[in-house]
């Protein structure tokens, strides 16, 4: 399945316009203690964390879809996010299989690698985060 994949600020107009909107960060527990996490609260809303794949056993969540989809409706658009927008790619395919509206942020929350090494480009670098 092809899911729909969105710039940072893309992203950030659809959460701040649609009052029904959600961010579902799938990154581990790992991640969002020592990258940080992004902070919605200048809008009003939380972001849902929910892991893709277990920290630390790499595992992948079988309760994903269970734990993510609680208490969302069908209608509803469900932005996800990761490090790079690999894993949360994988994440919303899933849930549009099973008739979310979805949208990947292909960013991520830390961006692509560059030359150096390091990563720059995602949410990190352009929209309010907090470190956990």
């Amino acid at each position: 399945m092809i899911v729909p994949q969105i710039s940072l600020e893309e992203a950030w107009e659809t959460l701040n316009q649609d009052k029904e909107s959600v961010l579902v960060d799938v990154r581990t527990t790992a991640e969002w203690a020592f990258a940080g996490i992004p902070d919605l609260s200048s809008i009003r809303k939380d972001v849902r964390f929910v892991e893709w794949i277990r920290f630390p056993d790499g595992e992948r969540n079988e309760d994903f879809l269970a734990d993510v989809t609680q208490g969302l409706k069908k209608d509803q658009v469900v932005l996800l996010l990761c490090r790079s927008g690999a894993r949360s790619n994988a994440a919303a395919a899933l849930l549009a299989e099973e008739g979310y509206e979805v949208a990947n942020i292909g960013s991520g929350f830390e961006g692509d690698l560059t030359p150096g090494g390091h990563r720059h480009g995602g949410w990190k670098d352009a929209l309010p985060w907090v470190q956990s």
